[in-house]
């Protein structure tokens, strides 16, 4: 009986240790959030923020709400430089990206996030590939990685990315997988209400299978040569290519795959293809995929 009841109690310790901490987190983040809502963006940063062609096309009301996130998301987050410093248009740039994605959806995002490591160029990474018995080492050059709590940026690409639109982004692509993770699983399948798993999954499905067939075959791409083989790789990179269209390339996305810009509207909360249509002029670069 003494045996049950200490254990009832060590445990009762538990929850009130467990309540304890998200009450200070709570409160933390109200007041945090409390003094931005007092905080003028600094006047410095907002060049940076000028010179990226989707903040320009932002009416003032979206401008407004997305630099208190942006001031929410540098204080939350820790930035380190590996073999360079971290300026601050490192942080402006990255934050900028990050927020945008975030801005119509409702609560916090990120929350799992908290490190952004920033290094100046591609990252050399080895990895080791079995087959058959036989072991092959190999070298990859990544722009950027998402795992657990970090997330790894190369910083000459994301510059390049930020101010010409190009359809490739390594700082949404990665933070899409963060995204794509808050669910407990990187599967393709972000936080979704309920209602809309369903129609998700089987727009998000049956696309991904017909990327996978031309990868296959490797050959007749036709319309799928926009989204590219790296998507093929799994449903999770299949997210993150998408997601990178969404934001870069909307109109294009909507007028070859409607079904899958629907669903990313949905989700994201923003009309891209409408808000960033002026930019579809300035597109000069080709369709390219690159791996990482």
């Amino acid at each position: 009986m003494t045996y049950y009841l200490a254990l009832i109690q060590f445990l009762l310790f538990l929850l009130l240790l467990f309540l304890g901490w998200q009450a200070w987190l709570y409160l933390r983040r109200r007041m945090l959030l409390r003094r931005i809502e007092n905080s003028p963006f600094p006047s410095d940063w907002l060049k940076y923020l000028q010179a990226i062609p989707q903040y320009r096309l932002l009416d003032e009301e979206l401008q407004r709400e997305l630099r208190k996130k942006i001031l929410y998301f540098l204080e939350s987050k820790e930035f380190i430089g590996v073999k360079t410093k971290v300026t601050e248009e490192m942080k402006v740039v990255i934050s900028f990206y990050a927020c945008l994605m975030v801005l119509k959806i409702p609560g916090e995002c990120y929350e799992s996030l908290k490190t952004i490591l920033v290094y100046p160029s591609e990252v050399v990474a080895k990895s080791v590939q079995v087959n058959g018995g036989i072991y092959r080492k190999e070298e990859l050059i990544l722009e950027g990685q998402s795992a657990g709590d970090t997330v790894v940026i190369a910083w000459n690409d994301a510059k390049k990315e930020a101010y010409h639109l190009r359809h490739h982004n390594v700082v949404v692509h990665e933070l899409a997988h963060v995204l794509d993770f808050e669910n407990g699983a990187m599967d393709g399948v972000p936080p979704l209400e309920f209602s809309r798993m369903d129609e998700w999954s089987r727009v998000l499905q049956r696309r991904y299978r017909a990327l996978q067939k031309r990868a296959e075959k490797n050959r007749d791409w036709g319309k799928y040569g926009l989204i590219g083989e790296y998507a093929a790789t799994n449903e999770a990179e299949f997210f993150a290519v998408l997601t990178e269209l969404y934001f870069q390339s909307p109109w294009t996305l909507e007028r070859h795959f409607p079904d899958l810009y629907r669903e990313w509207r949905e989700f994201f909360g923003l009309d891209t293809a409408r808000i960033f249509a002026p930019l579809e002029k300035e597109r000069r670069a080709p369709f390219a995929r690159i791996n990482h």
